[in-house]
């Protein structure tokens, strides 16, 4: 049920995003306590966006849910930024981050590890090359894409 939700939420967010040159980064569609929430993050490469960007785009896909109507219970709307860390999901993500700090955790250990923080060094033929420190010696991971659970950026403090 919740899938066909989100499917049917980019189906019907994606012309709006590309008409105001933003990008759609993930939808959520889920439970939390009695109330359900339907959150939609957006981003703007380069700049990230604003909350007037998050407000027009929350409008007009509110405007598209109430024509279409695919959410049979009540539910909050959210549209966002992804924040500091955000997800990352797919090649294209993993491409345009090259550089940066990320988080990577495994469905199966690599080297005896199932997580890995450190900088992205690159990503060619589904392999993600990470390079991290172990305690004060640097190494470096390469991770198959098909064995990522789940990928984010990572704040470095």
């Amino acid at each position: 049920m919740g899938s066909k939700i989100v499917k049917t939420v980019e189906e019907l967010v994606r012309p709006i995003l590309d008409e105001k040159g933003l990008e759609l980064v993930d939808i959520e569609y889920v439970k939390e306590g009695k109330h359900f929430f339907l959150r939609v993050f957006i981003d703007k490469p380069d700049t990230g966006v604003d909350i007037s960007e998050c407000e027009a785009v929350s409008e007009a896909l509110s405007e598209k849910l109430d024509e279409k109507d695919p959410i049979q219970d009540p539910y909050f709307l959210e549209v966002s930024s992804p924040g500091a860390e955000r997800p990352l999901k797919t090649r294209k993500d993993f491409e345009n981050h090259i550089g940066k700090n990320v988080y990577i955790k495994l469905y199966e250990p690599i080297n005896e590890q199932k997580e890995y923080e450190g900088i992205l060094k690159d990503f060619q033929n589904d392999v993600i090359t990470i390079e991290y420190k172990i305690k004060t010696r640097t190494k470096e991971a390469e991770i198959p894409f098909d064995k990522v659970a789940k990928a984010r950026l990572a704040v470095v403090f």
